[in-house]
């Protein structure tokens, strides 16, 4: 079954982009940042940029890694889901449920493999330069000399390899239980895991008040609530997205006519398909909004305090942006895959409306609709999230209830949200609706 899965991937390479394009960038972040532990194992290193390479390494090697699975699994979630067909047709000429597991698991470790090897150049690379920005900022001693080595070799093809596996054979195996008639995978555990990390967010962040102003890990309860909280509301997002539908749709279907109400309809029929699409959405906007607020208050009072900043604070801020950019790379990836596949598989059912009379324009409005819901969605729980941790932090650091400098990065956060969700779901529907009406219906899904 590798080899029919090898020939798969050759006979049809633009299904495995998305996921080609998630494990090379989660290998090369891995590799990335795995080579400053190779930099500070060298000899004659002072303990001061040691310490603050293996920090750095292992704040942003953890995120990295679940960023890495989640981006993964996301997009092989919809690679199988939209391979139902193709399946369904294996196991009717005798493949086994196990075989079909192993080919699609198979996929996976072949292209993640590729992904790998291609991004061990710019690991070097990236790697060398984030090296140079520790030395520019004086965290790191000028005669110490960057060193790409085992660690970052080791630590990058075994994440990403793992994370494919891992994500395809979860993936797989839902889609397996479906053909065969079975009941769906339980949700309790994902319930479960759900509602402990709301608990735990909320644990976290009301932590933040029993600390001192003057404390070096204030900022660290509440960002770690504003992690978990999001995660929460990510897990319960076709949820969250049904009561938001129920809340406000009848008037957004008044206003938007049949585009809208129809946009409405489809939304509550895929809620659980669209988690994955929700799930970048929330994390990014209650992650980004949370550190980089709190980042902006915490640089407000040390400049009004008039100190300058030590070593130890230019590690935080630098750890907290490079947190932010790889999570903001990451859902974007994860949110433009998921919603070009999304959008791409709908093919015949765009041609079926437009047979049954739908207009082009009537289509666009209904995707732009959707689209306008998600964001909303994703926007208004990820702001909940973030508003969690960065209030009770302003209040201990400063005093004061509302902060005053973070209006504008909610504000750009959401426009990125926004650009994203509705940029690509409109351009992908544009792009499918010059098919032909008649082609589209009898495209294989």
């Amino acid at each position: 079954m590798f080899s029919l899965a090898v020939k798969s991937v050759r006979q049809r390479p633009g299904r495995f982009v998305a996921t080609l394009l998630a494990a090379f960038l989660g290998a090369g972040i891995t590799m990335t940042f795995n080579s400053l532990h190779d930099t500070a194992g060298a000899a004659h290193i002072d303990d001061t940029s040691a310490e603050t390479l293996s920090v750095s390494a292992s704040v942003v090697g953890g995120y990295g890694t679940l960023l890495v699975f989640f981006a993964i699994a996301s997009t092989l979630t919809v690679n199988v889901r939209q391979r139902g067909e193709e399946l369904a047709l294996l196991r009717s000429t005798g493949a086994t449920p196990a075989q079909i597991k192993r080919m699609v698991v198979g996929e996976a470790l072949a292209v993640a493999l590729v992904a790998a090897v291609l991004a061990i150049g710019p690991a070097m690379l990236g790697g060398r330069a984030l090296f140079g920005m520790f030395q520019d900022s004086g965290q790191v001693a000028e005669n110490v000399d960057y060193a790409f080595g085992p660690i970052a070799f080791g630590s990058g093809f075994a994440i990403t390899l793992l994370a494919a596996v891992g994500a395809a054979f979860l993936a797989v195996r839902r889609a397996t239980r479906a053909l065969a008639g079975g009941r769906p995978p339980r949700s309790r555990l994902r319930n479960l895991g759900g509602a402990a990390a709301l608990v735990l967010g909320a644990g976290s962040v009301t932590s933040t008040y029993a600390m001192k102003s003057t404390e070096p890990a204030l900022m660290a309860a509440p960002a770690y609530g504003a992690i978990l909280l999001s995660i929460g509301f990510a897990v319960f997002s076709p949820r969250l997205l049904r009561v938001l539908l129920d809340r406000i749709a009848r008037p957004v279907a008044r206003i938007g006519g049949a585009g809208a109400y129809l946009a409405v309809h489809n939304l509550r029929q895929r809620a659980d398909q669209l988690a994955s699409v929700l799930m970048p959405l929330i994390l990014f906007t209650g992650v980004a909004a949370a550190t980089l607020s709190m980042q902006t208050i915490e640089n407000d009072a040390i400049e009004a305090s008039g100190l300058t900043k030590s070593v130890d604070d230019k590690n935080l801020e630098t750890l907290n942006l490079t947190v932010v950019g790889i999570i903001v790379v990451f859902a974007c990836v994860m949110l433009v895959n998921s919603l070009y596949a999304a959008t791409s598989y709908r093919t015949r059912e765009f041609g079926r409306q437009r047979l049954a009379g739908s207009t082009p324009r009537q289509v666009l409005t209904t995707v732009g609709v959707e689209g306008l819901f998600l964001t909303l969605t994703g926007v208004f729980f990820g702001t909940v999230a973030g508003l969690a941790g960065t209030l009770p932090f302003n209040a201990v650091r400063t005093d004061t209830a509302l902060p005053d400098a973070t209006y504008g990065i909610w504000l750009a956060i959401a426009a990125i949200a926004a650009t994203a969700t509705l940029g690509t779901s409109l351009a992908t529907t544009r792009r499918t609706l010059r098919v032909p009406a008649v082609s589209a219906v009898a495209v294989a899904a």
